[in-house]
């Protein structure tokens, strides 16, 4: 811990010098009109041009955003806030606490990195937040002559690739994923909205790309979904007993059939082998049923309205609309509340949102918290965690936590210490772990006639103005631990005096780092406050995660009449367990990044090929690649070299190269036992076609159904290998239970669809390219 201090004050040492030359620059800036200031981006751009590099710019490019701030918002940077500027300029992560400024902090990198011209995005974790940002931060980039953008989800592409040509865009960060995967989906490169990445900004960094980091962003499109069979399984696994139908893990959340379970499908359905081909559907049917059951709770996970399910963002609280899980899982759900079913979503494309985030060549990013899951951020991304000094002390007092035998003694205290609070006028905001929860506590303040707001799945508007009301004299606010993140809560009048805002945890969250959050709600810019937790030993995390420990623990500790545990070692528990989690959920993200790895392999290889598609004018050399690469593969197919030659299949072969090669005829005999003769004989037949096909190249008929006809059938092989990939993964999870490693197969039979799958689109083109071949060279009548 103490070179983890060295370094970080050796950081901060080299940062405050920075500091200082950017202070030295002021008076200076202070003196320039308004147009001499502008014109400093016109003399920054030509000095990058001349080959000067970031680094020698960026003091005086921060002191000169530092008085655009000043002049255009009246805001001036505090000195840790240009600590946070160089930080993230540097592709680092600067950890800042709520209240430090961080939207101003990413004034000074993006204005800076923009000066390049390849483009700097600005992430948010809402729509809400993104367009505030880009109207205030962005008014201090165009007083300096910037273009500033902003990406929705509600805009049209045109208006997108607007926002993406602008030197800085703002946006929610799973719409800049999306974007990527439409651009990849696209039928003309004009229609494209992206240009290639540059440098992102990541607000909230951890909550992007840690905590959304479980949920793949996924484009689908709607199919038809079997109706009678999601109805039937979901009654059939209403009947499954835990342990002795199915398996469930609630440490990971996964699922699986029991060998008895597999035998009451197999005796339902009437089939032999429930794991045969055929009976694909059947299982995944089953399984979606299985997992709508047991991992998907009502009211917590999702809600039902107006005959709908909606799914709720775990971090917010809020109803998702018009968001649905895929491959039928939003399906099972609804046929295990008896709704009307929906069209089903069929995976079109997907990335993981690591694996998207990778892909730009310099990431930064700013949060309260991070420094715990450091090493994550520095393995998958490359991005160390500087922890900013405060611009003043923070005096809040975290109090110990309240550890209560049940769930009720938990809720009767924490309603008791509300009215204590609010007896005396200071506010209070109760952060609790689910939509569930929060209305629990509702319901224990309502009966002592307390009034409070209580944030459920509101709109983000409604939000973050109840959520920055919650430091006002005698407020009482109730809400999920992540709502309204980003909004500074200001204290009212003569609140100070009453101890600031009183932050009551009602749930430990799975990872510190919320925790954390939550209590940084209370405390900003040296503001007093007050933070402590109430928990209680039935809280889900300990059932969960540490039931067996939990039970000897029980056996040694007791408690006062309220039901408060005062033992040392259940506070060990509590931190024992929570760590725990970490690890588990951290195992989680990466066994699905190494999932995704696989797959990113192939879909940078399809995306590749299918760009080239786009780009290109002339589609022959993609052709002859193709149709050469065809060609090699049929004859390792049937005239395998490591074989005896009088296993070849000769007489296949010839049939196969007669399709690949119309203009070739094709004399093998069964005795040919030369690979090199085969090769030969090829090699010409490829001269003489090609041949044949380059007298079409200036052809602009020929071109246009070429590039339709590649894009047909890229489009056609890799959305029919996405869900090859997706029923392998299905199937992986249950080979865990085998003495392989689940990814290594995965691996090894993921290679071995994408080739199988590579040759098919090969064939398939050589043999259209052919027919296109015929059709344009056949003799009019």
């Amino acid at each position: 811990m103490l070179s983890v201090l060295k370094k970080d004050s050796r950081q901060l040492k080299k940062y405050r010098m920075l500091v200082n030359q950017v202070n030295a620059l002021e008076q200076v800036m202070q003196s320039l009109s308004d147009d001499e200031l502008k014109h400093k981006t016109i003399e920054f751009k030509e000095r990058l041009n001349n080959g000067e590099k970031i680094e020698d710019i960026q003091v005086e490019a921060f002191a000169v955003v530092r008085e655009a701030a000043d002049r255009v918002l009246g805001m001036r940077h505090f000195d840790v806030q240009l600590i946070g500027g160089f930080v993230l300029a540097e592709g680092n992560i600067a950890e800042m606490p709520t209240g430090e400024g961080k939207t101003l902090v990413a004034s000074l990198p993006s204005y800076l990195r923009a000066l390049e011209g390849k483009g700097v995005h600005v992430i948010t974790v809402n729509e809400y937040l993104a367009r505030r940002d880009k109207e205030q931060i962005g008014k201090i980039h165009e007083f300096l002559g910037l273009n500033v953008g902003l990406n929705l989800p509600i805009m049209d592409p045109g208006a997108k690739k607007i926002a993406y040509q602008a030197d800085i865009t703002y946006g929610v960060g799973t719409e800049f994923g999306f974007d990527f995967l439409r651009d990849n989906m696209v039928y003309d490169s004009s229609q494209r909205v992206q240009r290639p990445y540059h440098y992102a900004i990541i607000d909230e960094v951890d909550s992007v790309l840690i905590d959304e980091a479980k949920t793949p962003l996924i484009i689908a499109n709607k199919t038809d979904v079997h109706a009678d069979l999601s109805y039937l399984c979901s009654r059939i696994v209403k009947t499954f007993k835990l342990d002795e139908d199915f398996l469930f893990d609630e440490e990971t959340k996964t699922v699986s059939l029991t060998e008895e379970g597999i035998a009451k499908i197999e005796k339902g359905f009437g089939i032999d082998n429930l794991y045969e081909i055929e009976h694909q559907t059947l299982y995944h049917y089953v399984i979606q049923a299985l997992r709508a059951r047991v991992m998907f709770t009502r009211d917590v996970d999702y809600i039902v309205k107006d005959g709908k399910v909606l799914l709720i963002d775990m971090f917010t609280g809020r109803a998702m609309e018009g968001r649905s899980l895929s491959n039928g899982l939003h399906q099972a759900i609804e046929a295990k509340e008896g709704l009307e079913l929906t069209e089903e979503n069929k995976t079109q494309a997907s990335i993981t949102i690591q694996n998207y985030f990778r892909q730009y060549p310099i990431l930064s990013g700013m949060t309260g918290t991070a420094k715990t899951e450091e090493n994550e951020f520095r393995e998958l991304y490359n991005m160390s965690v500087v922890q900013i000094p405060t611009n003043k002390p923070v005096i809040r007092k975290d109090l110990s936590d309240r550890i209560y035998m049940t769930i009720e003694d938990k809720y009767k205290a924490v309603t008791k210490e509300v009215k204590k609070a609010h007896a005396k006028g200071q506010p209070v905001l109760v952060g609790t772990t689910s939509i569930l929860q929060s209305e629990k506590v509702a319901e224990y303040l309502k009966k002592e006639g307390l009034e409070f707001e209580l944030l459920n799945a509101k709109s983000v508007e409604q939000e973050v103005r109840l959520i920055s009301l919650a430091g006002q004299k005698g407020q009482i606010t109730v809400a999920t631990n992540m709502a309204g993140r980003g909004t500074d809560i200001k204290l009212g009048d003569g609140v100070a005096e009453l101890g600031g805002l009183y932050v009551i945890g009602t749930e430990k969250h799975e990872s510190r780092r919320i925790d954390n959050q939550l209590k940084g709600r209370s405390g900003r810019q040296g503001d007093p406050g007050k933070t402590q937790f109430f928990i209680s030993l039935e809280d889900d995390m300990f059932r969960r995660f540490a039931r067996e420990e939990l039970e000897k623990l029980l056996k040694h500790v007791d408690a006062d009449d309220t039901g408060l545990v005062t033992h040392k070692k259940a506070k060990d528990f509590v931190e024992r367990t929570q760590r725990i989690c970490e690890g588990s959920n951290f195992s989680i993200r990466e066994y699905q990044l190494k999932l995704d790895n696989v797959i990113n392999t192939q879909r940078n290889t399809v995306y590749s090929l299918r760009n080239k598609v786009l780009d290109e004018s002339n589609m022959l050399p993609i052709q002859f690649s193709l149709i050469s690469k065809a060609a090699e593969d049929v004859i390792r197919d049937l005239c395998n070299p490591e074989l005896d030659s009088d296993e070849w299949r000769v007489k296949d072969l010839e049939e196969k190269l007669s399709i690949i090669f119309p203009v070739h005829k094709f004399e093998l005999t069964e005795e040919m036992d030369s690979i090199d003769e085969i090769h030969e004989l090829t090699n010409k037949a490829i001269e003489h076609y090609f041949g044949e096909l380059d007298k079409l190249q200036d052809k602009s008929e020929f071109q246009t159904i070429s590039k339709r006809m590649l894009i047909a059938y890229i489009d056609h092989h890799w959305l029919d290998h996405i869900d090859a990939m997706e029923k392998l993964k299905e199937g992986i999870g249950l080979r865990g239970y085998s003495q392989e490693d689940p990814i290594r197969q995965y691996e090894r039979e993921g290679l071995e669809l994408f080739q199988y799958m590579y040759y098919n689109l090969e064939m398939d083109i050589a043999r259209e390219t052919a027919s296109i071949y015929k059709k344009l060279t056949a003799p009019t009548v």
